[in-house]
């Protein structure tokens, strides 16, 4: 328990996002039992080695003494608690919370801990039960093996195929339901050149609610020309709902008619995004573009899942790049068809699950011989192989928070305060760009932070990291992972991005021309205000 309630003590310091009392007692309550594990394991190591106990009046001297730091350390945890969390909220700009309330986090860590607790008792009985049984057929030492394989084969298959079935089918039923809820502040389109109007070949009813939100939201060329004061063109917005095709290839399929359809190829741009697992795209990312170019752009999006992306990522890992396979095999596979100087550049784009399965929609021995212009992937996920790669193979003298890679002429980095325009060697015709926050726990989260310090926690830190965030084996993952799951943070900060910050990314990405330097400036001010 002592050193359970060190653990708990810990999980109180700060992370990467601000938590609710809730949050932090469930933070503490598996930090508690984590704790409690690694001590049950130590006092079993200490009896199984048969090294020598103290008598048994030093041991109630020493229970003592254990039991009066289990409460020096709640109280100090307490008591700094306040002074943690407000800090973070100070850098990101939030209004200070009222005090932690002990009470809420103690029951709450507590349930937790204790629900914890009884299911490692009941993993022990069962695996008590299983080598008991065993032992009548084989040696003793075979049948603690085979129980103990035995035990985690049946807990599982209670939690695969039983737990997670029931979850999956929730899940999708609910937010299936959702998806298919007709919002009326989103009407139908009379233009006979917008996706899921009566000329159209997807109809509107099928796009889903994410769909049908994306393509009523953007800008028009009324506000484009009113904003730069020059002539602009109604954006192109192409999207495919689940309910469209059955297939993969039968969504793309269509989703390349319907660009045919609307012109979308006489464009000088064209981006194909990747959306989130519910099939959402941000505003914040393609209204940016869209004015940059004044309307002279097209782009496509094509759903994959009902589900939001951590849960289209744990059940429905495959869909999402199957479907991004797709559709740029079928855009892709068009576009090359089209002469050089007649058409549209081609980038791609995604945001969080959207740009693990962007990147994973093309081969590079596919493209090489003819590759698209770029891609801007924004708050890459952790199990993205190839950020993964490249920030580990960063630059020596550059923060893994903002690597440099090479010598930029391809790939670059960026965050809140740019990073694009920085390279050794000038960006080519072929561009990958990443903006990614230091606060933004979906990048940074990693299981090796239970065993080791992350990089990006090294000075110097990322301009949105607490510089009272410490680093405590277990305890520091636990703490991460809670950010991951439910973490909340204001616009700019962790997997929150920002209109004007994807505005920055597009315009060193694409370099839109016509635009002077007083008049980006003004844009990005527009951007930054919330336009």
């Amino acid at each position: 328990m002592l050193v359970g309630t060190l653990f708990l003590a810990l999980s109180m310091s700060p992370s990467l996002l601000p938590r609710t009392d809730i949050i932090q007692g469930v933070i503490s309550g598996l930090a508690l039992a984590s704790g409690y594990g690694v001590g049950v394991l130590a006092a079993w190591l200490w009896s199984y080695f048969e090294l020598p106990k103290p008598k048994e009046r030093i041991q109630k001297n020493m229970q003592l003494t254990a039991a009066g730091l289990c409460l020096l350390f709640m109280a100090i945890s307490l008591w700094q608690a306040s002074g943690w969390q407000n800090s973070l909220r100070a850098l990101m700009e939030m209004e200070e919370s009222y005090g932690v309330q002990p009470l809420v986090i103690g029951v709450v860590a507590l349930a937790v801990f204790l629900a914890t607790l009884f299911v490692a008792r009941l993993f022990q009985w069962t695996f008590r039960l299983l080598a008991r049984k065993l032992r009548r057929y084989v040696p003793r030492r075979v049948s603690i093996v085979a129980g103990m394989l035995a035990a985690f084969f049946l807990f599982w298959s209670v939690i695969d195929g039983v737990l997670f079935s029931l979850m999956l089918h929730t899940a999708d039923t609910t937010y299936e339901r959702v998806d298919s809820l007709m919002e009326p502040e989103f009407e139908k389109p009379v233009d006979s050149l917008k996706t899921g109007s009566i000329e159209s070949i997807l109809a509107w009813e099928d796009m889903g609610r994410q769909g049908r939100r994306f393509l009523s939201v953007g800008p028009t060329a009324t506000d484009i020309s009113e904003f730069s004061e020059e002539s602009a063109m109604d954006p192109i917005r192409v999207y495919v709902g689940m309910h469209a095709a059955e297939t993969f290839e039968e969504r793309a399929a269509l989703a390349l008619e319907e660009l045919r359809r609307v012109n979308a190829f006489d464009r000088s741009v064209l981006v194909l995004i990747t959306p989130t697992g519910t099939g959402w795209v941000d505003p914040a990312a393609m209204d940016p573009v869209e004015y940059l170019h004044r309307g002279d752009i097209a782009s496509v999006a094509a759903q994959y899942s009902y589900l939001p992306s951590p849960l289209s990522l744990m059940f429905e890992d495959d869909y999402g790049a199957d479907m991004a396979r797709a559709l740029f095999q079928e855009v892709y596979g068009y576009w090359t068809q089209l002469p050089v100087d007649e058409r549209p550049k081609l980038y791609l784009h995604g945001l969080s699950l959207g740009a693990l399965n962007s990147d994973l929609s093309f081969d590079l021995f596919d493209i090489i011989g003819d590759p698209f212009h770029g891609a801007l992937w924004v708050g890459p996920p952790f199990r993205k192989n190839t950020w993964r790669t490249l920030t580990d193979q960063r630059n020596p003298n550059s923060p893994e928070w903002l690597p440099r890679f090479r010598d930029g002429s391809v790939v670059r980095f960026a965050n809140q305060n740019g990073g694009l325009g920085e390279g050794d060697a000038e960006w080519g015709s072929f561009r990958i760009a990443y903006l990614q926050y230091a606060s933004d726990p979906i990048a940074f989260f990693s299981t090796r932070s239970a065993t080791r310090e992350p990089d990006w926690m090294q000075p110097p830190r990322g301009p949105d990291v607490s510089n009272d965030l410490r680093w405590f084996p277990i305890v520091t993952m636990l703490q991460l992972a809670a950010d991951l799951a439910m973490g909340v943070a204001p616009t700019g900060y962790g997997h929150e991005y920002a209109a004007e910050h994807y505005f920055d990314s597009w315009l060193g990405l694409t370099e839109p021309e016509g635009w002077n330097d007083e008049d980006l400036e003004r844009l990005r001010a527009f951007f930054a205000e919330g336009y």
